[in-house]
């Protein structure tokens, strides 16, 4: 399974998610009902994953944290909030160089439509 493959179980899922509960919840609850329904859909799932930085030989743990990695392929970023800023698909590009991951995917469940939502983050570029 590739990353693109891997990515639409996940916007799939998301979507079905957000049909179901809305916007408004926590960010923490929208992360373990994902969790769970990506395992149940057969999928490996990490959770606050630790990305460390290496630097001259030497690996700085340093907090940062993925909220979901799936299949080792696609790094998830979650939000609940009314607007996602600059920022937040910076941290995920971030996240995507530090692990040499490819596919990064921005979700906020803070939308309306959850379509509004859903960034995808290229290592190397924004989309």
């Amino acid at each position: 399974m590739n990353e693109n493959e891997v990515a639409r179980i996940v916007v799939d899922a998301a979507y079905q998610i957000h049909v179901k509960l809305g916007p408004g919840l926590l960010e923490s609850a929208y992360q373990a009902v994902l969790l769970h329904e990506l395992r149940l859909r057969g999928l490996m799932v990490d959770d606050e994953v630790d990305v460390p930085i290496e630097w001259s030989g030497l690996r700085l743990d340093t907090g940062f944290r993925a909220d979901l990695i799936v299949e080792n392929k696609v790094i998830l970023e979650l939000k609940s909030v009314e607007r996602v800023a600059p920022v937040h698909k910076k941290q995920l590009l971030t996240y995507l160089r530090l692990t040499n991951l490819r596919l990064g995917l921005l979700i906020n469940f803070g939308e309306a439509l959850i379509k509004d939502g859903i960034t995808r983050v290229i290592n190397g570029q924004l989309d």
